[in-house]
């Protein structure tokens, strides 16, 4: 089954609580791992930043929540327990979330900052998304605006200009090392097909062929443009080539390079190439940085409980 919302996971919690007493995250997550029927795959799925478990998290939420709306206590550091509200409030679960939700926009707060938090916190108690969920989807939205952004600015250079750019991609993903002069656009005039060229060691005998195609959004390369790009590759050393576009490839050229046998193609289309110019940072500008933190465990256990 999908792994459940943070707020799916509240009456699970309490209720194991009313049943088992003192319990620790770690306890929770394999308890409650078992009550939704997780497989051991979806236990260990993680947040496509890479940055922590999915489920793990979404139980440490649960918890805080359940802990800041006084339902549940912490006799000691990493250890929960139900008090006298939250059994009495599970005796109609239904009403739990309504509850927090009610709960945590009477908490005191500066009156200059009342209204901007309860309007925050009930905005979060009413989502199926915890904060950091909603912060690593606020940063996906953002990313493909700018990956959006990334190929329309594309589209306003010259053809040319958008060869130079995709050089100058492959050397910063690493492509020619620290080479001297690795990167090269050819000539307009006489390219055979070739739009630009990577030199792989100092000698040149290894070389990354390029084709560059400017297209719209909307029109795709077919299984032709492809045909003849690998014809230009035959009379290169090693026959390793890159074409990237800024639109996509058709079915059909999916499958001729997918059945090639005397080279190498590579295919990067308009989505790929803007998630590398933006993870690579081509033309692109760091605005801010933010450090997301949370306890270190190792330093805290190594300290006794009161």
């Amino acid at each position: 089954m999908p792994i459940p919302k943070h707020d799916d996971i509240r009456v699970p919690a309490l209720k194991l609580l009313s049943e088992k007493g003192l319990l620790k995250l770690k306890d929770f997550v394999e308890l409650l791992g078992s009550h939704f029927k997780l497989t051991e795959e979806e236990l260990s799925e993680m947040y496509p930043s890479g940055n922590g478990h999915i489920f793990y998290d979404r139980v440490s939420w649960a918890l805080s929540y359940l802990n800041m709306s006084d339902l549940v206590e912490k006799p000691k550091r990493g250890t929960y327990s139900i008090n006298n509200v939250g059994l009495k409030l599970l005796k109609t679960p239904e009403a739990v979330n309504d509850y927090i939700a009610e709960k945590l926009s009477q908490r005191e707060v500066p009156k200059q900052q009342k209204k901007a938090v309860i309007s925050s916190e009930s905005e979060t108690m009413t989502s199926d998304f915890t904060p950091a969920e909603k912060l690593y989807a606020s940063f996906e939205k953002i990313k493909k605006t700018r990956k959006d952004e990334i190929l329309n600015t594309i589209l306003s250079k010259t053809p040319f200009e958008f060869e130079t750019i995709v050089v100058k991609l492959l050397q910063k993903m690493g492509y020619g090392g620290e080479i001297k002069d690795s990167g090269l656009v050819t000539k307009a005039t006489n390219d055979g097909g070739i739009d630009g060229v990577i030199k792989e060691d100092v000698l040149g005998l290894g070389r990354i062929h390029i084709q560059a195609k400017r297209y719209a959004l909307n029109n795709s390369i077919n299984r032709d443009e492809i045909q003849k790009f690998a014809g230009a590759l035959l009379g290169a050393p090693m026959s390793k080539g890159v074409f990237i576009t800024t639109s996509y490839f058709s079915d059909g050229a999916l499958t001729y390079v997918k059945n090639l046998n005397n080279s190498t193609i590579i295919l990067i289309d308009g989505d790929q190439l803007a998630e590398y110019m933006y993870e690579y940072g081509l033309g692109m500008q760091i605005v801010q940085t933010i450090e997301l933190k949370k306890l270190d465990t190792d330093f805290w256990d190594a300290m006794k409980d009161d």
